[in-house]
């Protein structure tokens, strides 16, 4: 199976009901899909509705290159974008507008990355170990496991996989590197397994799994790039547009949510008995916490059971 063909896009109904209202009353509304991917959810956007322009934005050129070929038929209103998804800014710039009615963040891996084996995000298949979500950067998770320290390591697969077993599984890559037995996605894997202890590898699924995590998110610099995108993006909207962001981990899931709830709190102190002047919030949440994805979904499509779902409206500017 393709690629294109496996890609299933995530609460899709969902997000084009959050974002419907925004781009509806618009006469010429604009879409920002930050994390382009494959462009399950673009698509549907881009024949819902007939008079929007899409603007797609990856980091991954040999996925937009498949993208662009995908969308030919809406080739008059899109416009690709190969960068990281905290440039919004630029984005804007390259087309020559000062703000849009609805952006869209589907985090994390994309299912073309997952599914191509030679690109090393996997833990199930053998592969160089590689985990770069742009292919022209410098970064591969072969050149962080041969050079950091024992520290940098542990704090990494600690602080972004969340491995309480971090410093024992650092340690042994330190080994493996330095005898040459770590050199592929399923020596890594084996190393991960054989350095947590067998009851705690009997729950919680593959035990590769957070250190693979880790890695993707210090090779990409993930985190950095969302603490920087979700303000960039609130500021890009304009009054009555709307972000719908979704998480596929806690730490991508914690920086919106704070983010979040800074931008819908009241400037005015606490104890007045009226809102001051130009203090009120410029947005509000469209959802008051996250949603999952539906029950059915998650059963259809493994790769949503993860997933988080926040939405917020600006509401002035």
């Amino acid at each position: 199976m393709s690629a294109e063909l496996a890609h299933i896009p995530v609460a899709l109904t969902r997000c084009l009901d959050l974002l419907a209202p925004a781009i509806e009353s618009s006469s010429k509304p604009y879409l920002i899909d930050a994390t382009l991917g494959l462009a399950g959810h673009a698509k549907a956007f881009l024949e819902k509705f007939g008079n929007l322009h899409l603007i797609g934005i990856d980091r991954d050129q040999a996925a937009l290159d498949l993208t662009k070929s995908h969308l030919q038929a809406f080739a008059n209103r899109t416009t690709f974008i190969h960068d990281t998804y905290d440039q919004i800014d630029k984005a804007l710039v390259q087309v020559g507008i000062t703000e849009v009615d609805a952006i869209l963040f589907d985090l994390g891996v994309s299912s073309m990355q997952l599914d191509l084996a030679e690109r090393g995000f996997s833990y199930s298949k053998d592969a160089p170990l590689d985990m770069r979500m742009d292919q022209s950067a410098p970064l591969t998770a072969k050149l962080v496991l041969d050079t950091y320290s024992h520290g940098q390591l542990a704090k990494i697969i600690q602080n972004y996989g969340e491995e309480k077993f971090a410093s024992k599984i650092a340690e042994n890559i330190i080994k493996a590197r330095n005898v040459g037995e770590l050199n592929t996605t399923k020596d890594l894997a084996e190393i991960v397994k054989n350095s947590i202890p067998a009851p705690a590898r009997r729950t919680g699924g593959n035990p590769a799994k957070r250190t693979f995590q880790a890695l993707r998110i210090e090779v990409n610099q993930e985190l950095a790039i969302i603490e920087r995108a979700i303000p960039a993006a609130l500021s890009a909207l304009k009054v009555g547009g709307r972000l719908v962001v979704m998480s596929y981990q806690s730490l991508e899931d914690r920086i919106v949510k704070n983010i979040f709830n800074q931008v819908i709190k009241s400037k005015t102190p606490l104890g007045l008995p009226i809102e001051l002047p130009n203090s009120a919030a410029n947005y509000r949440l469209l959802i008051s916490s996250s949603e999952a994805a539906e029950e059915s979904e998650q059963i259809s499509n493994p790769r949503s059971q993860s997933m988080r779902l926040r939405a917020i409206e600006r509401v002035a500017a």
